[in-house]
């Protein structure tokens, strides 16, 4: 069993940025689902601009998700090397995925660790917070450090080629840096825990 430290909030009653929210230049009309399917959904709001004007606004909408930093008893990253479909191209990760309903944040990092790598840990300590991508999803992603942790079978779904690598902390933090971790929640995650990475 991990042990649990610095607890997430389980649902976002905060926003991520300015105070400034208390103002919204924009006032939603009406809003409908224009599509949808089991990932994610698309909303289409009829709006009111700052400027009188009236525009419709299309969000893709998705459940929160996870990404989990695993670093091994031996100070490795544990990467996942993945297939994208959307992009045809192999793309060096983290573990990551969404929370399912029901879920805390810290279970389904663990289910995440463990379905994708393999992974158990000793101890998950949940980091931060940021939005995946602001311009046209809702989605929020929080972002865990799973360390001593130990690999074993995976559990991939069909659509999931995904191969489990092991590279140390500081060349893992190069790739990064290098843009060769072209997934960009990934790129982040590692950026902002790189001090804390080379402390332990």
């Amino acid at each position: 069993m991990a042990r649990l430290a610095a607890h997430p909030p389980e649902t976002l009653s905060h926003k991520l940025c300015d105070p400034k929210i208390m103002n919204k230049p924009f006032k939603t009309l009406s809003s409908k689902i224009a599509w949808s399917c089991p990932w994610y959904a698309v909303r289409q709001d009829e709006i009111l601009l700052p400027d009188g004007s009236q525009g419709v606004y299309n969000t893709v909408t998705k459940a929160t998700a996870v990404w989990i930093l695993p670093v091994t008893p031996q100070k490795e990253i544990v990467l996942c090397y993945s297939y994208r479909y959307t992009v045809d191209d192999w793309c060096w990760e983290l573990p990551a995925g969404g929370v399912k309903p029901g879920q805390t944040l810290a279970e389904a990092a663990l289910e995440e660790l463990h379905e994708e790598v393999g992974g158990v840990c000793e101890s998950l300590e949940h980091l931060g917070q940021f939005y995946t991508a602001n311009g046209i999803c809702d989605e929020v992603g929080h972002f865990f450090l799973a360390t001593a942790v130990t690999l074993g079978p995976t559990a991939h779904e069909p659509a999931e080629l995904i191969e489990v690598h092991t590279k140390p902390i500081e060349d893992v933090l190069n790739m990064a840096l290098a843009g060769q971790i072209s997934d960009a929640p990934s790129a982040l995650v590692l950026l902002q825990a790189a001090e804390r990475l080379r402390r332990l």
